[in-house]
């Protein structure tokens, strides 16, 4: 017994060295990847996009027919001036601009600004932007026509949300005319369904009964046949 307990003393020592070492590289397999998860991060925030060139701070995506599924997700941290005109833009994704402190000039006219609920966040943006913030100052509705040439930060809330409550309209409209369909045709299928279902009893009782009147007729042929022999045979 006492040799056993030293034999498990001195394998503790080295099972508890073990389970360390194997903890220290669990966790500095964890910081290696953190560190080039925040690498890679701060190369990809500071690259410049395929679609702009960049130089000196500024980042020019002017004439490249982007649209608004087409502009780059992100652009450099320390960008100064953005150049985002006559492209083919209608929105701004959402936080797009966010993250550009160090901005100071943006142009983003010539373009067609759809001005209805997705324009929300780009009046929002120009209208807290700081007053050393340089734009241009052309940057106008080009839809819907009641709000054609209206100036996107002069836009008041009620006219936005008056824009997007005729396109929810619509949806609203669209929605009702499916359910509409769809209603008339599962009323079609079960009209259907019950005059196949008459027609299909009133075949199966034809049937019995057709069979019915076949096996009364035999029987009474049978019972004929019968009677005839019998007759014969007296």
């Amino acid at each position: 017994g006492t040799r056993s307990s030293s034999e498990s003393n001195r394998k503790s020592p080295s099972r508890l060295r073990r389970t360390c070492r194997a903890e220290a590289g669990m966790t500095m397999t964890w910081l290696l990847l953190l560190c080039l998860i925040l690498l890679f991060g701060g190369q990809r925030s500071s690259a410049c996009p395929d679609l702009c060139s960049c130089k000196d701070g500024q980042v020019d995506c002017s004439g490249r027919s982007l649209t608004s599924t087409s502009i780059p997700t992100s652009f450099p941290s320390g960008t100064i001036s953005l150049l985002l005109h006559d492209n083919l833009l209608t929105t701004i994704p959402n936080q797009l601009l966010d993250d550009l402190t160090s901005l100071r000039s943006i142009s983003l006219h010539g373009n067609p600004w759809v001005c209805d609920c997705g324009i929300l966040y780009l009046r929002s943006w120009i209208s807290r932007r700081p007053s050393s913030l340089v734009s241009h100052p052309r940057v106008s509705c080009s839809s819907p026509p009641s709000l054609r040439g209206r100036m996107v930060e002069h836009l008041t809330e009620g006219e936005v949300l008056e824009s997007c409550q005729y396109w929810y309209c619509d949806l609203a409209l669209a929605s009702v005319v499916a359910l509409f369909v769809f209603v008339v045709v599962q009323a079609a299928l079960l009209v259907a369904l019950i005059i196949f279902l008459r027609r299909f009893e009133t075949l199966s009782k034809e049937a019995k009964r057709t069979t019915e009147e076949g096996f009364t007729a035999g029987d009474a042929h049978r019972e004929n046949d019968y009677e005839h022999l019998k007759d014969s045979s007296i």
